[in-house]
């Protein structure tokens, strides 16, 4: 939450809810808002960047590109400095460009994102973010990515559904406003909406199968592709129940932008099996593992970062404790909560009051459109000034707060579907854990970062698990770091990835 310096006066529940990411069916990759579509693959969270009006194709040169490039870098936290990383990958680069007879045309950029993402420009750069970094667990994982991104540029994904989107929006119009027929127009923008999803799921396992024989060429194991999809299977499912969501939910399956990763490892493992058995091809795990040490790892505390219940923001210098059975994640306009399967919700966030407007007045206004508020009840919190109401919609009930903090404004708006009767309790207990840090407390704060341990014969995924700077999911994180089954074992002699601070 980089400071949460957008102003927002109203917020409705529907804005509320679609903050938390757009729906579901996005949920496998991010829409990259560019002239043109991005080929943006590998995700288990959605990012959306700024719009921007939208330019042809033909209009993108290398200025363009570069436009393009810094609102990547705005979006995504900047550039990440990883020096092993990088001469890793621009040596895989190499191989793959050799392999594929592309030559060197293509540039990677790390981006200092805890977001498990990978997306390309048409210009032929490449875009990897240090979580995607970390998901990976060898070599030929790593590579598998890169030649996905490098096959989309290649097969000029990107350019065609632009120009497939074009020709679809085009006749909507002529159909709506030319023939004069409104109904009919968006009748054919739905259909295209429908033709446009199908064909980039087209696209990801075109890719993918270009992927696994690039990858197979230039010498590394081609079963690389289907072992980083299954770990990026796992880290999707992992944070939908975390979000009260349905493990492997595709929502709106017929709209959805990628094939099912199931769908994906599948086509994988059978394109690697006719390339060779396995074990052949370079892996190279400790040679990539031994990369990432000390790797940032999770959100960057210079934006606010989640440690398990706790949120702590070293710029605003403010800390507060969420409710037991709430998932947290920090965006950068707010912190969400999500719990009971979807019955419970959280938002925190920073808002502008207009003139000399109070806080009594503010808070009793009516923040959430259909929610009208009870009586307003001022209160102090931690010696910071704040007003506390609570409302009743349709189906939800909510519980509404404001704390005055210098110049700023903080919310809480806490929800829970029907009648709870613990949500007073947990409001008021998470509310009253707002605080400012100490400057001793500031300065303490790190960002979690990779260590490898080498495992003994002793050793058990809990065991490993139980040395992680991490919250009650440990042993969850572990497994799905490191690539592994909920009842698999350790091979001795070999390295785990663990989170320490």
């Amino acid at each position: 939450m980089r400071g949460m310096s957008r102003v927002m006066r109203r917020q409705t529940w529907q804005g509320l809810q679609a903050s938390r990411g757009g729906g579901a069916a996005l949920r496998s990759c991010v829409l990259v808002l560019l002239a043109l579509l991005v080929a943006a693959c590998a995700g288990d969270r959605p990012v959306f960047l700024p719009p921007e009006p939208p330019r042809r194709p033909a209009q993108l040169g290398d200025s363009a590109a570069q436009r393009e490039h810094q609102r990547l870098l705005a979006t995504f936290g900047g550039e990440y400095r990883a020096p092993g990383v990088r001469r890793i990958i621009d040596e895989t680069v190499a191989k793959l460009a050799s392999a594929t007879g592309s030559g060197s045309l293509y540039e990677v950029t790390l981006l200092n994102s805890p977001v498990v993402n990978a997306f390309a420009l048409p210009s032929g750069r490449l875009y990897l973010t240090r979580g995607l970094l970390a998901l990976a667990n060898d070599r030929a994982e790593i590579a598998a990515v890169v030649a996905h991104e490098i096959a989309h540029v290649q097969a000029r994904h990107a350019v065609e559904r632009a120009e497939l989107q074009q020709r679809s929006e085009l006749v909507s119009r002529v159909v709506a406003q030319v023939l004069e027929d409104p109904a009919a127009g968006a009748l054919v923008q739905a259909r295209s909406k429908v033709n446009i999803a199908s064909f980039s799921r087209q696209q990801e396992l075109e890719a993918d199968l270009i992927a696994v024989k690039a990858i197979a060429a230039a010498g590394f194991d081609p079963y690389g592709a289907s072992r980083f999809l299954a770990s990026l299977g796992r880290t999707t499912n992992h944070r939908a129940m975390l979000m009260g969501e349905r493990p492997g939910s595709r929502g709106l399956d017929i709209l959805s932008s990628h094939p099912s990763t199931n769908e994906r490892i599948q086509l994988t493992l059978a394109s690697a099996r006719q390339i060779a058995a396995p074990g052949l091809g370079v892996r190279d795990r400790d040679g990539w593992l031994g990369a990432l040490e000390g790797l940032s790892f999770g959100d960057d505390p210079k934006d606010g970062a989640v440690r398990g219940r706790r949120y702590i923001n070293p710029a605003l210098g403010l800390s507060f404790i969420a409710p037991e059975g709430l998932s947290l994640e920090s965006t950068p306009d707010a912190v969400l909560g999500v719990g009971g399967n979807g019955s419970r919700a959280m938002r925190f966030d920073s808002v502008q009051l207009e003139g000399n407007q109070s806080l009594e007045s503010y808070v009793g206004a009516g923040w959430i459109e259909g929610v009208t508020p009870g009586p307003v009840e001022r209160t102090t919190i931690n010696g910071l000034p704040a007003a506390f109401t609570s409302g009743r919609g349709t189906d939800w009930t909510f519980r509404l707060a404001a704390i005055q903090s210098d110049q700023r404004t903080y919310r809480f708006i806490f929800a829970a579907k029907g009648v709870d009767s613990d949500l007073d309790r947990s409001f008021r207990a998470a509310v009253s854990s707002f605080r400012r840090l100490t400057p001793g407390e500031t300065a303490s704060i790190r960002p979690l970062r990779l260590r490898t341990v080498v495992a003994s014969s002793a050793d058990t995924p809990a065991s490993l698990a139980a040395q992680m700077a991490s919250d009650d999911k440990a042993l969850d994180q572990f497994l799905i770091l490191n690539g592994l089954d909920r009842n698999a074992a350790l091979t001795p002699g070999q390295r785990y990835k663990l989170i320490v601070e």
